[in-house]
């Protein structure tokens, strides 16, 4: 995800709502096997990885009051939607 031009000063701000949002889902979701926040290659943007136990485990996620509220909060730093990559494991 892209942050807005008008977002760019405030990294820190987004960080911390970013940071809280991996923090709960990693202390709650059994079914989420990886949740992490990098920094992305082109300046200014971010790149969340997850990794899910099966689609129930996606779905759970996604229906979290927090999940809602603070990706709400995060949408107000964003330019435009972010892109989501569906990726399978080689071999499974």
């Amino acid at each position: 995800m892209e942050l807005s031009q008008r977002s760019r000063s405030r990294t820190a701000e987004f960080e911390k709502i970013a940071t809280e949002l991996v923090n709960k889902v990693n202390e709650n979701e059994k079914g989420c096997l990886l949740y992490q926040l990098y920094y992305g290659e082109v300046p200014n943007t971010y790149v969340f990885m997850e990794r899910y136990a099966d689609q129930a485990a996606v779905e759970a996620h996604r229906s979290t009051e927090y999940f809602k509220t603070l990706g709400r909060a995060m949408a107000e730093f964003m330019d435009g939607k972010p892109t989501i990559q569906r990726l399978k494991q080689v071999g499974a």
